[in-house]
Order: C-alpha cells, then sequence, then structure tokens
C-alpha cells in the first residue's frame, strides 16, 4: 500500500478543541479518486511553521510519501503559513497547481481569491496544499488530480492510478 501524507494544519484540531474534518476530507475524496491501493500517513499539528516544515521533511525523507496533502493554514491570517512552510522545504514551486485551485474554487465562492494554496517538489515527493473545508478539498482535488499521477512519474514517486472518470479536470 503506498503511504499518502494527510497533514491536518490547525490550532485547535491539534489540541482538540474541534474534531478534524479537513484530514477525513482528503482521505473520503482519495478514496473516490485512487484504483491503487494507498494508506494515509496522518499528522494533526498547529499552525506553527517550523512544525509544519518538519512534518513535511518527515513524511518526505522518512515516511517516502510521494504524495502530500496538506489542510488548513492557507488563507491571509497571521497564522496562516502552510504555504511558507511548504515553500521552505521544497527544492521547487509547481504554483499551476494554486492557480489552477484558486480558479475552480473562484466558481463556487467569491472569498477563494484569500486562498494561497501552492505545491512544490522535494525529491520524489509532491507536496499540495489545501484549503481546510471538505467540501474545497474536494473540489480543488478534482481540479488538479489529473496532473498529479504524471507529476509523481516525472519525478520518479510511487505510482498512482485513479478509479475510470476520476481523471476529468471538471470534476463532473
Amino acid at each position: 500500500m503506498i503511504p499518502i501524507g494527510v497533514v491536518t494544519v490547525s490550532d485547535r484540531a491539534s489540541a482538540g478543541v474541534y474534531e478534524d474534518k479537513g484530514g477525513p476530507g482528503i482521505e473520503s475524496a482519495l478514496t473516490a479518486i485512487l484504483a491503487t491501493p494507498w494508506r494515509p500517513v496522518r499528522r494533526v499539528i498547529p499552525d506553527v511553521r517550523a512544525t509544519i516544515e518538519a512534518a513535511l521533511i518527515e513524511l518526505a525523507d522518512v515516511e517516502r510519501c510521494s504524495l502530500i496533502l496538506t489542510t488548513g493554514g492557507t488563507g491571509p491570517a497571521p497564522r496562516d503559513v502552510t504555504p511558507e512552510a511548504t515553500e521552505a522545504v521544497c527544492e521547487r514551486v509547481m504554483p499551476g497547481f494554486g492557480e489552477l485551485m484558486r480558479t475552480k474554487s473562484l466558481l463556487e465562492v467569491p472569498t477563494a481569491i484569500l486562498s494561497r494554496q501552492t505545491a512544490g517538489l522535494r525529491g520524489t515527493s509532491l507536496i499540495v496544499n489545501l484549503p481546510g473545508k471538505p467540501s474545497a478539498i474536494r473540489t480543488c482535488l478534482d481540479a488538479v488530480f489529473p496532473a498529479i499521477p504524471y507529476c509523481l512519474d516525472l519525478i520518479g514517486g510511487d505510482r498512482l492510478d485513479t478509479n475510470p472518470g476520476a481523471e476529468r479536470l471538471d470534476g463532473d
């Protein structure tokens, strides 16, 4: 089973103040999208840049997750530092992922312009920042997932096969 990093970045969820819904939202979307057997490697961490960076490095370098999906910490609030942490641990940034996620999200909610999602490469790992709301997670994953298996192939990551019909760009 292929390990996939699922990182929830939230002060309140990491402290147990409220239930993590972002991580399960990612896992639900992946269950619908992927045909390849996979297992989540979960982390629920606070909005602390050093902690986010350490988790991403561990998932990429130690756990060998070719795909790492984060949820939360992508807005304009002062503690929203997931994009900065992602960029700090990546050798290369993949701006097209964020551009497409914002474009698709803007069709559903005008505040999507406030989102700062990004993606980047660390070795043979692709790290993609997703929003925190489960419905927005699915919108964004539906938008970018068609490119993910090919990206992983190009960087020498794990092979991921999708379920028939799961690679539609429009999510319909």
